[in-house]
């Protein structure tokens, strides 16, 4: 998600905070005393990096892990990509390579049952019926592949379950005239609108003709969840008296989900949303500054004297209400929240499980995996009596990447939401630490870790899950979004989006952020030790450094070129071939092109080596790609940012999201008009977010 995505309506939606003002350490400050260290034990930086990219096995500094050590994996056999790269483009229309086709599957406003009327393409619909139809600002999603008797079934490609996120709204297009203008109060039905827009749609899909999908209007598996649904509440961090409020006085349950940006899902056939930037949606008075919690409110971006995105606590009654974190003056802090809903915002921050086959079933916050602005919940590869691990990143700048490694070892015999509590509810935390010498460590947030003596419980390590990763040292990053888990060898992979000067200056860059600035971001990548996903050690590099072509090569790290080159990764996936999918969220390059999907076949850890970065940083990076294993796939329409991908089991029909296309727009004066534009360059429509699926013309499966 774009940080600076709204910056063209300040008057309705803020981000929090984008700079972690936490004093623990950048990695400059110790880099030398560690160097030293290292030094030392391998003879010197060059032989350090020998021994890192080449047999080097991590129980060797020391591992904890019980597992015997084991070599460096082999190279994975790579897909071919076989499709011409799509050209830079700022047309309003998506363009695919020759040979593909597009079909807009689920838009905004789009009914999903009879009796809704189709979308009006005017902002007319009322607020009740957004209850049943597509919310806004798709992002991540996930299919499903459904059995005829009704539940999971994992290769399944003609029919099956999609999971939506619907991330935000564009305020100016929702509504018949924009936002009304109003001194106080907001109309309750344009709030109401608002709410209902966001959250997650699940939608049943059936293949139509050849490998396009379609989906099932009626169907009994369609559903809303809504910013003004009931969520449950499990985990360490259920029923803590910081999570009580008005609504739950057992602090069991909350209302709503918000700003459900990248995702994940679970080997028992279940999806994860992640609530992202949730904190800019309350408010908090200006004097509200005294309260035991203020520290914690402080650290995520629930600042007093903010207003909350769209003014949602403005009009009468409690359904609104419960957006104003101060709404009962000095009660903020006290021992029991449930008289009010000061402790509001500690209900959301989570991740989400929500079983796409049971539509009566009611979703779940799960506190165990703790508390921050969730880009994505990626698993591990699930191997039988191991635990299962879950990799998440914190989008802001300055923030941390996380794992989850749950207490119970797997069994592939688990399902539905009971699976869930059973892997979910129970484990560890851990935040990571990247060392200058291409090792990392991966250190626990619980009370069992002295360094966190100061929490009284593991619940206030959970809740305030940024404060605990600030006392241990974690390593500050560039935005960390979107994980994904390699299918063949287990390595991981994150987004680090995009930087700026004022928060990466040169003295504040560290070997897994070594650019200064950093505007067009770079993927990071890390295989865990003794191939054990739980490890608490691993070895890193920088896969790829996002770039302009024409920039000079102290910059472009990676070589790329007019068909690769790419600014501000975001979404991120791998297929089960292998083959990596990147989308790009960007501002820093948008006068060359529109946002992007990018198809890859990376290679493994330590496939390049040592290197110094223009600003004298020195790094560990991958191979340069090259156009044969890293080329433009897709280019969006005008003013869209590319996210959400997910493909069908037999790799024929990819579907992606197209969010907030036209966004820098009015009522009066539009800049896009897609997804109309696809097919109508003479199109007047309003924009709107939308699903859209592509399909191989031959039949084939699509990449190769």
């Amino acid at each position: 998600m774009s940080q600076n995505r709204y910056a063209h309506t300040p008057e309705t939606y803020t981000e929090p905070d984008d700079d972690n003002p936490s004093a623990n350490f950048h990695f400059t400050d110790i880099l030398n005393a560690r160097l030293t260290r290292r030094q030392t034990v391998f003879g010197g930086l060059s032989a350090t990096t020998a021994a890192l990219f080449g047999s080097f096995s991590l129980s060797a500094c020391g591992s904890s892990d019980d597992t015997p050590a084991t070599p460096t994996p082999p190279a994975v056999t790579k897909a071919t990509l076989n499709f011409s790269a799509v050209g830079h483009s700022l047309d309003d229309i998506v363009k695919v390579p020759a040979g593909y086709s597009v079909g807009v599957l689920y838009a905004l406003g789009d009914p999903q049952q009879f009796g809704d009327a189709s979308w009006s393409g005017n902002g007319s619909e009322s607020a009740e019926s957004y209850d049943r139809r597509a919310g806004d600002h798709h992002d991540g999603m996930h299919f499903f592949g459904l059995a005829d008797n009704g539940t999971y079934a994992a290769s399944r490609s003609d029919r099956g379950v999609l999971c939506v996120n619907h991330e935000n709204i564009t305020q100016t297009y929702l509504h018949a005239a924009g936002p009304t203008t109003v001194a106080g109060a907001r109309p309750a039905a344009e709030v109401d609108k608002e709410v209902n827009c966001h959250g997650v749609s699940v939608l049943e899909l059936k293949r139509s003709t050849g490998n396009a999908l379609a989906y099932v209007r009626g169907s009994r598996l369609n559903r809303r969840l809504t910013a003004a649904s009931r969520f449950a509440i499990e985990g360490p961090a259920a029923g803590s008296a910081r999570m009580k409020t008005l609504y739950a006085a057992d602090g069991l349950a909350t209302r709503g989900t918000v700003n459900n940006c990248a995702n994940g899902y679970t080997p028992w056939g279940t999806y994860l949303t992640c609530e992202e930037n949730w904190a800019g949606y309350f408010k908090r008075a200006a004097t509200d500054t005294t309260r035991a919690d203020a520290k914690s409110l402080n650290r995520y971006g629930v600042k007093a004297g903010q207003s909350g995105n769209y003014g949602w606590s403005t009009p009468e009654g409690d359904l609104y209400r419960r957006w104003d974190t101060s709404s009962t003056p000095g009660a903020g802090g006290s021992s029991d929240g449930s008289a009010n809903y000061a402790n509001v915002a500690n209900t959301f921050g989570w991740v989400v499980e929500i079983d796409p086959f049971d539509p009566a079933s009611t979703p779940v916050k799960r506190t165990a995996l703790g508390r921050f602005g969730h880009e994505g919940c990626q698993p591990s590869n699930p191997v039988e009596g191991q635990p299962l691990v879950f990799y998440m990143g914190d989008d802001s700048r300055n923030e941390y990447i996380y794992k989850f490694v749950s207490k119970a070892p797997w069994s592939a015999a688990d399902k539905g939401l009971a699976a869930g509590a059973k892997y979910l509810n129970e484990g560890t935390l851990y935040v990571a630490k990247f060392n200058a010498d291409g090792t990392g460590n991966w250190v626990a947030l619980s009370t069992s870790n002295a360094a966190l003596a100061s929490f009284a419980s593991d619940a206030d390590i959970l809740i305030d899950t940024r404060l605990a990763a600030d006392i241990v040292g974690a390593t500050k990053m560039d935005r960390p979004e979107w994980t994904a888990v390699h299918p063949a060898n287990g390595e991981v992979y994150v987004t680090l989006t995009n930087g700026n000067a004022a928060v990466r200056p040169q003295s504040a860059t560290d070997a897994a952020n070594p650019r200064p600035g950093n505007v067009n971001g770079h993927i990071l990548r890390w295989r865990e030790a003794n191939a054990r996903a739980d490890a608490t050690q691993f070895q890193w590099d920088v896969y790829l450094f996002g770039s302009p072509s024409a920039q000079a090569p102290g910059y472009n790290l990676s070589a790329l070129t007019d068909n690769n080159d790419f600014s501000s990764p975001d979404g991120l996936w791998f297929d089960s071939r292998g083959m990596l999918w990147i989308e790009t969220d960007d501002g820093a390059y948008t006068s060359t092109t529109n946002c992007m999907l990018l198809a890859a076949t990376p290679g493994q850890v330590g496939d390049g080596g040592a290197i110094t970065a223009g600003g004298g940083t020195a790094t560990f990076k991958g191979a340069n790609p090259g156009e044969h294993n890293l080329r433009r796939f897709l280019v969006g329409p005008k003013e869209c940012e590319l996210t959400g991908i997910a493909m069908t089991p037999d790799n024929k029909t990819l579907m992606v999201n197209i969010q907030h296309p036209g966004e820098d727009g009015t009522v009066s004066k539009l800049t896009s008009h897609w997804p109309d534009s696809q097919g109508n360059a003479a199109s007047t429509a309003r924009p709107r977010s939308a699903t859209i699926f592509i399909t191989k013309d031959d039949g084939g499966a699509i990449g190769v």
